[in-house]
């Protein structure tokens, strides 16, 4: 089959087209026909850094996580996929997992789940990483019904689904954005726009919330925003995180009383830890989608498998909107 591989990471890897053998199915994973993968931000960061990250594959390397395809051929011991039924998932490009950047790969069943009707095949490739890190986020804070929820970066590639999600679970949605694109867009996906170039933390908080703060806060920017999380919260409030690699004061944490959950959603991938889970969020996903509660927002530059390195870049230029989708 054809794929795109890393000879050799680095601020100048490049993605090489070759030849290599068609995986074969084997028990508990299905062989999927890749149509379309999607890229994420830990995929560039591999890309860079290779082996300074503790879950970069060994070199010659396939990358790509999430995917969307047509099941081949089912393991043994896999029930509810058949030949030529319509998946997705986040199953590879980490570890000893090949990626997605290729036109096949064996997927662990408990990382997939049957494709949305009303969904594009680019449309389902843009999904399961970001879907399942919003759904985990917002679940773990308890959000539901009535509930005032702060997106942090609604535009972005996670931010958008996670204001869907909430919206889906009943929350009162507000989102920050920091330019006339980005709160056009969270304004379209029904959320209550904050320009966080010209608006405090206070002034926000004194304007939606009455100054009490928010319920929930889902911040897909963190690091350093995470202190703006944290005075953005109401006393008690649930903080969740997808970017906590920072050392930080927790006092003003503290004397709020908040939760703070930090969500890595490779964890199941990199230590076959609870797999199932997300098979089980990609599932309800689906679900969502088919109620019309949920439809990924695409970047309007197209790329094909040739292209991965200018994909790639593109995500990388912060010049995009949604998710950058390859297409095979």
């Amino acid at each position: 089959m054809k794929a795109m591989i890393i000879q050799s990471y680095g601020e100048d890897a490049v993605f090489e087209s070759a030849d290599v053998e068609t995986p074969s199915v084997k028990p508990g994973h299905v062989l999927v026909k890749v149509a379309a993968s999607s890229v994420n931000t830990v995929d560039t960061m591999i890309r860079k850094m290779g082996k300074d990250l503790p879950l970069s594959p060994d070199t010659p390397a396939i990358l790509g996580m999430d995917f969307a395809g047509t099941v081949e051929a089912v393991g043994d011991g896999v029930d509810g996929y058949q030949v030529g039924d319509e998946v997705y998932g986040c199953a590879g490009g980490l570890a000893d997992l090949p990626g997605t950047l290729a036109e096949y790969i064996v997927a662990d069943a408990d990382l997939i789940a049957l494709k949305a009707k009303n969904l594009s095949i680019a449309q389902a490739a843009a999904l399961p990483l970001v879907a399942i890190t919003a759904y985990e986020g917002l679940k773990r804070a308890g959000t539901g019904p009535n509930q005032k929820v702060l997106v942090h970066g609604g535009s972005g590639g996670v931010g958008n689904v996670a204001i869907q999600l909430a919206k889906h679970f009943g929350a009162d949605v507000y989102s920050t954005g920091g330019g006339d694109k980005q709160l056009a867009l969270i304004e379209k996906l029904g959320a209550t726009a904050i320009n966080y170039k010209s608006e405090s933390v206070q002034q926000y908080v004194d304007e939606h919330t009455g100054g009490d703060g928010f319920d929930v806060v889902f911040d897909s920017v963190g690091g350093a925003n995470l202190t703006k999380s944290f005075k953005a919260a109401r006393l008690n409030g649930q903080i969740a995180t997808t970017v906590s690699m920072i050392e930080l004061d927790l006092t003003p944490a503290h004397f709020k009383g908040l939760s703070l959950h930090v969500v890595f959603m490779l964890i199941p991938m990199l230590h076959n830890y609870r797999r199932s889970d997300h098979a089980e969020i990609l599932a309800n996903v689906t679900r969502i989608a088919e109620a019309g509660n949920l439809t990924p927002v695409l970047d309007e530059e197209k790329f094909s498998l040739n292209d991965a390195g200018a994909a790639h870049a593109r995500l990388e230029s912060g010049k995009g909107m949604g998710k950058v989708v390859i297409e095979n």
